[in-house]
């Protein structure tokens, strides 16, 4: 069975760092893109950010650009979420995504086959 599991989710004030992993299991994702997607409540599940399977391409979403920094460890079949700088803004349910068909780093949830269950981010004023 295919887990992808998400941690280091908590409650930070605005302005403070967090530093969110997935680790998956059940099958190698080392050549594969993987992805960081976020959801509010009463909102859609958006995009944050993208990394390809040898980490030389990156895609971010314009509202984290230069505060979040994806990054991934093949070996331990790891991706990683630093997130500086936290505002109110970024509260959600952080989910972790993996793309097993195509070569490609995408940006829509569409495009991702694998989901973690989610780990709560919370930034206070």
């Amino acid at each position: 069975q295919v887990q992808l599991v998400e941690s280091g989710g908590g409650l930070v004030q605005a302005g403070g760092s967090l530093r969110l992993s997935c680790a998956a299991a059940g099958r190698t994702f080392s050549r594969n893109a993987m992805a960081w997607f976020r959801q509010a409540p009463g909102k859609e599940r958006e995009f944050v950010a993208a990394i390809s399977w040898s980490g030389g391409t990156r895609y971010y979403a314009d509202s984290v650009k230069g505060r979040f920094t994806i990054s991934r460890d093949n070996a331990k079949n790891t991706v990683f979420l630093q997130m500086n700088s936290l505002k109110p803004e970024d509260t959600a349910v952080y989910y972790c995504a993996a793309d097993s068909t195509r070569l490609r780093v995408g940006t829509s949830r569409f495009e991702y086959d694998y989901w973690g269950q989610g780990t709560q981010v919370t930034v206070s004023s």
